[in-house]
């Protein structure tokens, strides 16, 4: 029997993958197949890794999926027209360009080639804008948006909360802090973004009410850093040697978990907790972005 505080988020992710497929299902009755593609360029062992589980989890969920893989010196303008011609395609419904991209391929001018009607991801600045502006209708980026999903399912109080984010990337932590300052259902918290320049980021985590940490700094958040009763978010996947691991290193998070769990009041394992979440709301946006496409409602 798991603690109590656990948050599962692998069962959390099949509650939305259930609610997903339903949608599927009604859109395929429709006539309109859900197809989502992926762009992988070069040979990242990490990327394969991602884009072979979303790849099974589309399938599963009755999702078309196909992958094109670029080799690792294709010119930034081949992957551009690339993007241009599956904009074009109506058949397409969601396009995802897997990151980290090669040095000599600007990443943001990537994202903002994808449309914004496709940006399943949520990185294009038309959908950042809606994001940071409270408007609806925009894709939300997939991790904070399954981390507002936990937090939701797992009965967490936001409104009010003081919450805390450690780390102000553009992927998670910055519209973590979009999501929730809202003046919205399940938002209204009061929100302190923390980063490398941040000052004793110890005494801001001590005061919150819920600790998003998504920082890549293995095990940072520790025990006494957390009050009594807060709900820790372990959003970070960071790679530490271990020769008693059979690969010779093993994945942690940004939380000192074994320390902290008797103390939070919820916290998420790590793996587990975020990681499922992800691709279940990829493949939500991917299903929400036929539905708008295509101007089937499903719901």
């Amino acid at each position: 029997m798991p603690p109590d505080n656990l948050i599962d988020g692998r069962a959390i992710a099949r509650e939305v993958h259930a609610e997903t497929e339903s949608r599927v299902a009604a859109l395929k009755e429709a006539g309109v197949e859900p197809s989502l593609v992926f762009i992988r360029v070069g040979e990242d062992p990490a990327s394969r890794v991602y884009v072979g589980m979303k790849e099974r989890t589309a399938a599963k969920l009755g999702i078309r999926s196909e992958t094109t893989v670029l080799p690792e010196d294709t010119p930034e303008s081949t992957l551009l027209k690339l993007l241009g011609k599956l904009n074009a395609d109506s058949s397409v419904h969601g396009i995802l360009v897997q990151a980290p991209l090669p040095r000599h391929i600007d990443e943001t001018t990537v994202f903002s080639t994808v449309s914004p009607a496709k940006d399943v991801d949520g990185f294009h600045p038309v959908n950042a804008g809606k994001l940071m502006l409270g408007e609806g209708g925009g894709f939300v980026p997939c991790t904070p948006g399954g981390v507002h999903e936990l937090l939701i399912r797992s009965g967490v109080t936001i409104e009010g909360a003081e919450v805390v984010i450690l780390g102000r990337g553009n992927i998670v932590g910055k519209p973590m802090a979009a999501i929730l300052c809202q003046k919205n259902k399940h938002a209204n918290a009061t929100v302190t973004l923390c980063h490398s320049r941040s000052r004793d980021v110890a005494a801001h985590c001590r005061r919150a009410d819920i600790i998003v940490a998504a920082m890549g700094v293995a095990g940072f958040v520790k025990v006494d850093m957390v009050k009594p009763g807060a709900t820790v978010i372990d959003v970070g996947v960071n790679r530490i040697d271990d020769p008693a691991a059979e690969k010779g290193y093993r994945l942690i998070g940004d939380v000192d978990f074994a320390a902290v769990q008797p103390v939070a009041g919820k916290i998420t394992p790590n793996p587990g907790g975020v990681g499922p979440m992800t691709i279940a709301m990829l493949m939500r946006n991917t299903v929400r972005a036929a539905e708008q496409q295509t101007g089937e409602v499903t719901r």
